[in-house]
């Protein structure tokens, strides 16, 4: 009756895997959340720990390695925007005192930061992440429709839509090649 043991190996090999993926991963994933959070990075944290617990769940049903940071990124926009419906929208939240932020670059990506993420913020929540995914993530519009579980033409409407919002409200030619450039302060 060897059974016993065998069962356990894969799950401390599982667990390991997890903890080794987490370590390596999280920075990066905490960046996404962040972008989809538009800059809350409270509530980024919350999504990230969120999506985290719920890949610990299925993590051994995940056979390819490489799928695994995938399955967590399509978790961590799925759960964005089931906070987005279920909190509802929130144009700004009001605190006592300002938050202490460390002092950042200041170059002239700064501005432009600055005037994107209340816009980001203000799109819905699909829009967001479809922008996050595209221009941050660098995902193909087919890697964000399965991120997203919709359609190719879904995601493309969703980043006309976006984008178009972007263009409108900065009050000039907003491009592709500006939305790289917008990045969340490093965790």
């Amino acid at each position: 009756m060897s059974r016993g043991p065998d069962r356990k190996a894969p799950i401390v090999t599982a667990d390991a895997e997890y903890v080794e993926f987490v370590q390596a991963r999280s920075s990066a994933l905490l960046r996404t959340a962040c972008l989809l959070t538009a800059g809350d990075r409270q509530a980024a944290e919350d999504l990230l720990q969120t999506a985290l617990a719920q890949a610990y769940v299925t993590w051994r049903r995940i056979r390819e390695p490489a799928a695994r940071e995938a399955y967590v990124r399509r978790i961590l926009c799925r759960a964005a925007v089931r906070r987005t419906r279920r909190h509802g929208w929130r144009a700004e939240e009001l605190v006592a005192e300002p938050p202490d932020d460390p002092v950042g670059d200041l170059s002239e990506s700064v501005d432009q930061r600055l005037s994107v993420r209340p816009l980001l913020r203000a799109l819905p929540a699909r829009q967001r992440a479809v922008l996050v995914l595209r221009y941050y993530e660098d995902l193909s519009e087919a890697q964000i429709a399965d991120a997203l579980r919709c359609s190719p033409g879904t995601v493309k409407s969703h980043a006309s839509r976006a984008m178009e919002t972007l263009r409108s409200q900065l009050g000039h030619d907003f491009t592709a090649a500006d939305a790289p450039r917008i990045r969340p302060e490093e965790p």
